[in-house]
């Protein structure tokens, strides 16, 4: 979502900033992935708006267990709830000069 985000999405994002500052801010550090699953809700809520963008947290929330390893797990560039998959495009690079036949 570019430019100015939905309403919802903004009471959204605040909701996500009280928790950081007054719950999570008491805890000691304890996320498995980077960047923390707050962070990451705020950054999908704020790319691809509050539906889209809470889909994506909550499935990030559902990944984040006690036996999952640690590692990086950003906001897909384009959206897509199959991300994670190995046959997925949703985190590849855009090409910046066609495939040129070579002869």
């Amino acid at each position: 979502m570019s430019g100015r985000n939905s309403v919802v999405a903004n009471l959204i994002i605040k909701a996500i900033r009280w928790y950081q500052r007054v719950i999570s801010a008491k805890r000691p550090a304890c996320c498995r992935y980077y960047p923390t699953c707050s962070r990451y809700a705020i950054e999908a809520v704020s790319r691809y708006g509050a539906f889209k963008g809470g889909i994506l947290a909550v499935l990030r929330l559902l990944r984040c267990r006690p036996w999952t390893s640690c590692s990086i797990d950003d906001v897909p560039r384009k959206y897509s709830i199959f991300y994670r998959c190995a046959w997925s495009k949703a985190h590849e690079e855009p090409r910046l000069t066609p495939l040129a036949d070579e002869d």
